[in-house]
């Protein structure tokens, strides 16, 4: 690659879900929905955290990172997404395309570490109940919380350095929803092997690596809670676990299908389903699948809107005084 002879483009343009008019129309419908229920859903369970003294633990620390995190990640894709949805001018300029993969790469890199640390907390509380609040102290626990977001935002500067270093000879096209690194990737007009083969080891520590900690960690987990003798307890901590191992499947699932294969399998019709997945769906899913399978945090809901009822109450009097 030579920087000289580089074609520096001043824009893009995002071919997006579909070219159809009536299909564009039922996908802005539905994508804003689905960020509706992304903003109130991640909000809530922040809210819930922040406002309940129940949920005060490490758990529901790194439960309101996942959320705060998710949240920043859909709004990195979606309202771009839903912009040209409604529009016919689909073009973005070349420093938003920078800066949108970046973004974007970065809170889910960030997602990918976050989602190992959470792993390490149920670990350390069912291998070592004793000893969980010490090992997991409030500064342990912020200091992990940061680290995630550091490691996230380090390790995307090689990935998005060494696309937009590519000759893509005047190529603009991009066949998908947001500036997706593999279908920037595809623009290059010039052997690029060396670059996918960085892109992918930096990929194999981001995702392998990650999922390999997640599964050691899990594999003790459930040897530790077939050893707890009440079925209760046994079942509390599987559904404690559950929740998190669900996420862990989509997150990691859909991303390893997007990245972790050769630049030759790639297809633009199904990349686009499974980055759809990993970008909005996942997002969306995670408040529910902690929510619904969690009886500590439906508990905080109640209590929340029981007080809000009641602060409505004392509005409602004191206007009729």
């Amino acid at each position: 690659m030579h920087l000289e002879n580089q074609t520096v483009l001043p824009e893009f343009i995002l071919l997006g879900l579909s070219s159809d008019p009536k299909t564009q129309i039922a996908l802005f419908i539905v994508f804003t929905s689905v960020y509706t229920v992304i903003l109130i859903g991640n909000f809530l369970i922040i809210v819930l955290v922040l406002t309940d003294v129940n949920l005060h633990t490490p758990m529901y620390f790194f439960l309101s990172n996942l959320s705060f995190l998710d949240l920043c990640y859909s709004t990195s894709i979606l309202p771009r997404m839903l912009k040209d949805l409604s529009s016919i001018n689909k073009v973005i300029p070349y420093g938003e395309c920078v800066a949108q993969m970046y973004i974007s790469l970065s809170l889910g890199e960030s997602e990918c570490v976050l989602l190992v640390v959470m792993a390490y907390d149920r670990y350390v509380a069912i291998c070592y109940p004793l000893h969980y609040t010490t090992i997991m102290s409030k500064k342990v626990c912020v200091r992990l919380a940061v680290s995630t977001w550091i490691c996230g935002f380090l390790l995307s500067i090689s990935h998005v350095a060494l696309t937009f270093n590519i000759d893509t000879c005047g190529h603009n096209v991009i066949n998908h929803f947001a500036c997706e690194l593999t279908e920037v990737l595809s623009l290059g007009c010039e052997n690029i092997i060396l670059v996918e083969l960085i892109i992918f080891i930096v990929g194999i520590i981001i995702l392998l690596t990650p999922v390999t900690f997640i599964v050691i960690s899990y594999v003790n987990i459930i040897q530790n809670i077939l050893k707890i003798a009440s079925s209760s307890g046994q079942r509390k901590a599987f559904s404690t676990c559950g929740s998190h191992m669900m996420v862990v499947a989509i997150f990691y699932g859909s991303a390893m299908a997007s990245y972790m294969k050769p630049r030759s399998s790639f297809l633009p019709g199904t990349d686009k389903v499974i980055a759809v997945f990993y970008t909005i769906v996942t997002p969306m899913l995670n408040p529910m699948i902690y929510t619904l399978r969690n009886n500590d945090v439906k508990a905080a809901f109640v209590k929340l809107i029981a007080k809000l009822k009641f602060y409505d109450t004392i509005v409602f009097n004191n206007n009729n005084e």
